[in-house]
Order: C-alpha cells, then structure tokens, then sequence
C-alpha cells in the first residue's frame, strides 16, 4: 500500500464556481475541507475557510447550486456546513479520484493559487489510474510519495532524526548556545563534520516541511 501527497493546478476553465471565486477574492486565502461525502450528485462538507465570512457567503448566496450552508465564525477564518449539487467539475473530479482501492485522506486544501492539495493512499495501480484519469485543464504535482499508509512525509532521516535530538539534549539549541557540535558529535559518536552535516541536512527537511505546510 502507498502513499501520495498531490498538488492539482487547474486552468481557470477547469476551476470549480466556489474554488474560482476563492482565487479572485482578496478576503479568501484557502478552504480546508475536513471531511465529507457524495451522494445522488450531492456533496456535503464540512470545512475551515482562512478568510471573511461575509465574502465567502456573498460567494454561496449567488450559487443556485447550493442547498444550505451554516457558518461558525472562530479565530483567522471560520468553520463551515455546505450541502451542494456537484458540478461537472466537481464531479469528474471525484470520479477520477474514487478508484476502487483508493481513499482520499482529508484535510483537502482549496487554495487561492488554482490548486488543490490532498493525500491519497491505495494500490499503487490505482494511484497510477487516479493521476492519469484527472479531468482535462488539471495537472498533478506530486508532493511526496510513501510505501506505507501515512498522511505525512518523514520529515528527516532516522539519522537526521537522531542527530536533531541529541543536539537538542544537550542544548546545541538553547540560547545561549549550552554545548556546541562538538558535545552532539561525542554523543552521536561521530565526527564533528558528520555531525554538522546530519544537523543541517536535518534542519533544512524540518524546516521545509513546516513552511511547506503554510505555502
């Protein structure tokens, strides 16, 4: 069983009516849907939008594709119930990630840029399927792949990991400095270049990890 992390970029033709209106709105940054589900050409959601309530409801109260919504204002956005007909859009979309053996592991992140980001776990053919079978106008980027069923990337190396924790232990990260590399390459029983460059290699993973989750 695998696992992939996949951007969708979508041509603004192939962008549904609520992500487009997200993407051309200033007071919408993106829409993490937390879980949901499709019946009858229905879908029923429930979400976080980052951004202006008012904005986002001026956004549904123009849609006649939408049954109900409810809103719950909470700090840097607000939590959202939406019942909606699925677009052609919206639909293809689902169809073409709904393969027998795959799921689709929420949060689901709709963002201002015309991309949508998602993991996905399954056989690896069915993953193969799904990216191959994704409607015209959207194109995959895929993030970061797993051969076990996880909704993360390792952010480092179990050396890397190691190192990272040691240095910690013995204050490499305390400020002021309370050991220096030297006390994590005697730890890790090392040398000082080897050290230094699990440390780094390290930082550099965590670090991107962690601004990747805000990009």
């Amino acid at each position: 069983m695998k696992s992939v992390r996949v951007s969708l970029g979508h041509d603004p033709e192939a962008l549904a009516p609520i992500h487009a209106a997200i993407c051309e709105s200033p007071a919408i940054d993106r829409e993490v849907v937390l879980g949901g589900q499709a019946v009858d050409g229905v879908e029923t959601i429930t979400s976080f939008v980052y951004g202006d309530v008012d904005a986002y409801e001026s956004i549904l109260d123009g849609l006649e594709t939408v049954h109900e919504y409810d809103t719950t204002p909470a700090d840097d956005g607000f939590f959202l119930y939406l019942r909606r007909d699925l677009g052609p859009e919206g639909a293809s979309l689902l169809d073409a990630l709904s393969q027998e053996t795959v799921v689709v592991v929420p949060p689901i992140d709709i963002r201002s840029d015309r991309t949508i980001r998602t993991t996905l776990v399954g056989h690896s053919s069915d993953l193969a399927t799904v990216l191959e079978e994704l409607a015209g106008g959207v194109t995959v980027d895929v993030r970061w792949t797993s051969d076990s069923v996880t909704t993360n990337e390792t952010a480092a190396t179990e050396r890397q990991l190691a190192a990272l924790e040691t240095a910690w232990a013995v204050g490499y990260y305390e400020v002021p400095r309370r050991n220096g590399i030297e006390m994590v390459a005697d730890e890790l029983k090392c040398a000082v270049s080897t050290a230094s460059e699990l440390l780094r290699r390290g930082e550099a993973n965590v670090v991107g990890r962690v601004l990747e989750t805000r990009r």
